[in-house]
C-alpha cells in the first residue's frame, strides 16, 4: 500500500510517500480501505515533535473507509461497512489496521465525504458547547479562527442554540463566511484589538466564554475578553503554544476558569464516541450543521496540503483523497 510516513521531526518535507507492506488485523481490530483522510493541527503538531511518539510513523488521526477485513473477536462492525475514526494515528494511508471498537458506521443519508469533513471537528464543536462550557440562550461566546473548520461548526452551534457570537478574522473573506455561519458580530484582528472589541460590544462585562484555537498570540487577551467567572476554554495553538501563567491571575480577572480539553477525554467510552458521532450526523441529515470542505489534496500532496493550513491559505476543512 501507499502511505505517508514520518521518520524525523521538522515541517512539511519530512512528510515521504512511501510503499508499505499491507497491514494485517489482529484480535479486536478492523483492516479499514481509506477513502478520505481529515488534515488537522494535531497533525502538524504530531510532524513537528510538538507531540511526541515513536518513529517512524503513519500521520493523520482521522479517516473514513470501508472495512475489508476483521480480526478475531469483532462484533462493532462487519465486512462491507463504512466506518469513520478520530483520535487514532495512521490515516494517511490507502489502509489502515484499527481498533473495532473505535468505529463509527456512517448512516446512508451522509456520504463519506461529507463524514470524513465533520466527524472530528463535528464532534470537537460539540463537546466544546454543550459538555466543555454549556452554551446558554443570550450569552455573549468569543469564537477565534471563526471561518476555521471547527470556528464555523462552532458558530453555528452557538447560533443555533441562541447565543450571540462574536468571530475574529483574519479577512474580509474570512468574515463573510463566519456571518454566513451565524456570527453576530466580527473582529477584524488585523485591524482591531479584539479585547477591546469584546468589552466595547458586551457594555463592558465581557463575553461568558472564549473558544480559542489559536493559543500564543490570542490567549492572555482572551482572559482580558471575559466576564467575571467567565470561561476560557483553550483547545489548539495554531500560532503556537499559550504562555505559562501564575494561577492566581485568574483571581483578579474574576475568579476566571481555565480549560485545556481534547476531544480524546470526551470520547472515552464507545457510548459516548457513538452518541456524540450520532449527535454530528443528525445535525448534518437535518441541514442544521453546514460543513465547508473545498480543500482536497491527492494523498501524495499531504506535504503540500498541512503546509497551506499552516499558513492560513484555507477555510474549513482539508482533506486528502486517498
Amino acid at each position: 500500500m501507499r502511505a505517508i510516513q514520518i521518520k524525523r521531526y521538522g515541517g512539511p518535507e519530512v512528510l515521504e510517500y512511501d510503499e508499505l507492506p499491507d497491514p494485517v488485523p489482529g484480535p479486536g481490530e478492523a483492516l479499514v480501505r481509506v477513502r478520505y483522510a481529515g488534515v488537522n493541527f494535531t497533525d502538524i503538531y504530531h510532524r513537528a515533535g510538538t507531540y511526541q511518539g515513536t518513529l517512524p510513523f503513519t500521520p493523520g488521526v482521522e479517516g473514513v473507509g470501508v472495512v475489508e477485513k476483521l480480526g478475531g473477536g469483532v462484533t462493532e462492525v462487519k465486512v462491507g461497512d463504512r466506518v469513520g475514526w478520530v483520535m487514532i494515528k495512521g490515516s494517511y494511508a490507502e489502509l489502515a489496521v484499527l481498533p473495532a471498537q473505535r468505529l463509527v458506521p456512517i448512516p446512508a443519508s451522509v456520504d463519506d465525504r461529507m463524514a470524513a469533513a465533520i466527524l472530528l471537528q463535528g464532534m470537537t464543536a460539540h463537546f466544546l458547547v454543550t459538555d466543555c462550557f454549556r452554551v446558554q440562550k443570550g450569552q455573549w461566546v468569543l469564537i477565534h479562527a471563526a471561518a476555521g473548520g471547527v470556528g464555523l461548526l462552532l458558530t453555528q452551534i452557538a447560533h443555533n442554540i441562541g447565543a450571540r457570537v462574536i468571530g475574529t478574522t483574519s479577512t474580509e473573506e474570512k468574515a463573510k463566511l463566519a456571518r454566513e455561519a451565524g456570527a453576530d458580530e466580527i473582529v477584524l484582528y488585523t485591524k482591531e484589538d479584539f479585547q477591546e472589541a469584546a468589552r466595547r460590544l458586551t457594555g463592558g462585562e465581557g463575553v461568558s466564554v472564549v473558544y480559542d484555537s489559536v493559543g500564543k498570540t490570542t490567549f492572555l487577551k482572551s482572559l482580558d475578553s471575559l466576564r467575571p467567572r467567565g470561561y476560557m476554554v483553550l483547545f489548539g495553538a495554531s500560532s503556537g503554544p499559550a504562555p505559562t501563567i501564575d494561577p492566581m491571575i485568574l483571581n483578579p480577572k474574576g475568579s476566571l476558569f481555565l480549560t485545556r480539553p481534547t476531544l480524546g477525554n470526551y470520547v472515552s467510552s464507545r457510548e459516548e464516541l457513538m452518541r456524540r458521532a450520532a449527535a454530528i450526523f443528525d445535525w448534518v441529515s437535518k441541514g442544521e450543521l453546514k460543513v465547508r470542505a473545498e480543500h482536497d489534496y491527492p494523498l501524495a500532496n499531504a506535504a503540500q496540503a498541512q503546509a497551506d493550513m499552516e499558513a492560513r491559505k484555507t477555510t474549513g476543512k482539508i482533506l486528502l483523497t486517498i
